[in-house]
């Protein structure tokens, strides 16, 4: 019942993408959607950390993904520092588009149109479950975060901004 679920409620890029790992997730759909990581937070009944914001910024003119927790902001030096690279920025929105095939507010951490480096910020693995886009903004999935870092091939990084 789950796969055909994430079949009608999921992306079917991102559906794929969860049959070839052979994940069975659970998939929320909402009537609304869920643009900003207050909104997902609130459709699901989680806390706003534990929902997996998937950002994409340009290092050096090549497309980065980046994991944060919905409460936090990502410092681009710090991304930067991690990746070795000279200027980072957000991407446009058509660049996101291009690289995971996906619309800004809907993009899932991993099933992206091509391979795109991923860096996940280390807070994300304070939660037992996180909950992360499944394509679309009316669409969420809920994974253990050391998995959905795992399927992202993402690397543990300090990424986010901290109080000072």
């Amino acid at each position: 019942m789950a796969s055909h679920t994430a079949d009608t409620a999921a992306h079917p890029r991102f559906a794929e993408a969860l049959r070839d790992l052979g994940l069975d997730v659970e998939i929320r759909r909402f009537p609304d959607a869920t643009r900003t990581a207050v909104e997902a937070a609130e459709a699901v009944g989680c806390e706003l950390s534990q929902i997996v914001k998937s950002l994409v910024f340009e290092a050096d003119g090549a497309p980065v993904v980046v994991l944060v927790d919905g409460a936090s902001r990502v410092d681009v030096e710090l991304v930067r520092r991690a990746l070795d690279t000279g200027e980072v920025r957000r991407a446009s929105a058509a660049l996101v588009r291009e690289t995971t095939g996906y619309a800004i507010g809907g993009v899932p951490p991993f099933g992206h149109r091509t391979r795109t480096r991923v860096l996940a910020d280390r807070r994300l693995l304070d939660h037992g479950v996180v909950w992360a886009a499944a394509g679309t903004p009316h669409a969420v999935f809920a994974l253990d975060p050391t998995s959905l870092i795992a399927h992202a091939d993402g690397t543990l990084a300090d990424v986010r901004e901290t109080a000072v």
